[in-house]
């Protein structure tokens, strides 16, 4: 599936949702089903700055793709990364970078989240961006 494409379903499973509180829901979920991360790799170098939960993102390259890792200490936060991380895990740098990561307002997500994390979701975002440039 290319990335406009899991965008769009990602769009698509938000709009099935009329209530905020739903989609939090839906958030909650999603975090639940990232893969293990590991205690040791829970070290500062992997923390995201600007967060207001502690996020930390890992991640390898496999056959040119970013493959990303993340947990968070915050439910609502993990969900946010999964959903990231769902999206552009397995994509080339040059994927990730074309991406505008318009899909967080196609959603309503970023105003629908306090301050604090609508900050830490843009420094998600930057940490993403800045693997896939390190990596082209």
């Amino acid at each position: 599936m290319s990335l406009i494409e899991a965008e769009n379903a990602i769009v698509e499973e938000f709009s099935m949702y009329e209530e905020w509180l739903d989609k939090y829901e839906y958030l909650i979920e999603l975090g639940k089903s990232l893969q293990d991360y590991p205690e040791e790799a829970k070290t500062d170098d992997k923390l995201i700055k600007g967060c207001q939960s502690r996020v930390w993102l890992d991640y390898k390259m496999e056959d040119g793709k970013v493959v990303f890792n993340a947990d968070s200490d915050a439910i609502i936060t993990k969900g946010i990364i999964s959903l990231l991380i769902g999206l552009y895990s397995g994509r080339t740098p040059q994927e990730i970078l074309s991406s505008d990561f318009s899909v967080v307002e196609k959603i309503g997500l970023k105003e629908n989240l306090s301050p604090t994390r609508a900050n830490g979701l843009v420094s998600m975002i930057a940490k993403i961006r800045e693997v896939a440039g390190k990596n082209m």
